[in-house]
């Protein structure tokens, strides 16, 4: 398949990539496309050791396990043949409904078979993740760099394929030049990837995490402590904007700043209010006036 056509389709995400999978190859060779919703027996498919995605919490598992066990799997996995065995396939999307359907004792579940290469896997799988927000930060900026070391892709082709900004994928790859304990709690969620950022150029990441944890700091508030090398004083205790938002505005922030991949708060005074995205370099900003001005240009804004 050619890179280019291959890399155009990917950024359209998942579900184009899938609606395009029964169609007959060209005779130009193209690789051939799926095969749609058929059943495997279960024992015939093995995870994929690219997967992206590491972390499987109990509690989802179990959520999911109780739904298959009364609805069945409503989405089929995706899967490709696997090179050695004949007849059994290789998960590349759909690992967390394939771990329940063994426990709520499926024989059989729905696939899309691909024939694909392993980049193209590892494509799949990462955008899948990423639209599910399935990935945290550090799996994410794991899947981004075996892209990279594996496949010579630069930042801008990942912001392409996956649908992100590259400031975004940069953003996101930093955090892998944490140190392990640090990457442990963003990937358990005790740390954000907002606070982790700040913490990338300091002396000693760790101490300053847990200093970040034990006071429940702001974004501002660790950026401050960081600058000033971890010193106490370096903290105001005068409220933040924002530490006395709701879980709901809080929320919105942060799904705004993934989007977005730069600092966005939201602030409700009265019946309105204002959305501030924060951007640290004229690149950001450039950036940003491309979205805007796209969205006015395709009629986005009215």
């Amino acid at each position: 398949m050619n890179e280019d056509l291959s890399k155009k389709r990917l950024g359209r995400g998942l579900a184009a990539l899938i609606g395009e999978m029964d169609r007959v190859p060209d005779e130009a060779g193209a690789q051939s496309m799926a095969l749609l919703d058929r059943q495997v027996p279960i024992e015939f498919i093995t995870r994929n050791p690219r997967n992206p995605r590491r972390l499987f919490t109990e509690g989802d598992l179990e959520d999911l396990t109780q739904s298959i066990r009364e609805h069945g799997i409503v989405q089929p996995v995706v899967v490709r043949p696997a090179k050695d065995s004949p007849g059994h396939y290789e998960l590349i999307a759909g690992e967390r409904r394939w771990r329940a359907a063994q426990r709520a004792g499926l024989a059989t579940v729905p696939v899309i078979v691909r024939e694909v290469d392993d980049r193209v896997a590892l494509e799949l799988a990462i955008i899948e993740n990423v639209q599910r927000a399935d990935l945290n930060p550090i799996e994410e900026g794991m899947g981004y760099q075996q892209l990279i070391d594996d496949h010579e892709y630069t930042q801008a082709d990942l912001a392409q394929v996956i649908g992100k900004s590259r400031s975004h994928v940069a953003n996101t790859l930093r955090l892998l030049k944490l140190p392990d304990s640090v990457r442990d709690m963003i990937t358990n969620g005790s740390l954000s990837a907002g606070h982790a950022r700040t913490l990338i150029t300091t002396e000693d990441p760790s101490a300053l995490a847990e200093k970040i944890i034990k006071g429940g700091l702001s974004v501002r508030q660790a950026e401050a402590l960081a600058q000033d090398g971890g010193k106490p004083s370096a903290v105001k205790r005068k409220a933040e904007p924002g530490e006395g938002k709701d879980a709901d505005t809080k929320a919105l922030e942060k799904l705004l700043s993934d989007v977005m991949g730069m600092r966005v708060s939201v602030n409700h005074v009265n019946n309105g209010g204002d959305v501030r995205i924060h951007y640290t370099t004229l690149e950001q900003l450039d950036e940003i006036c491309q979205r805007l001005q796209n969205r006015v240009k395709w009629g986005g804004l009215a």
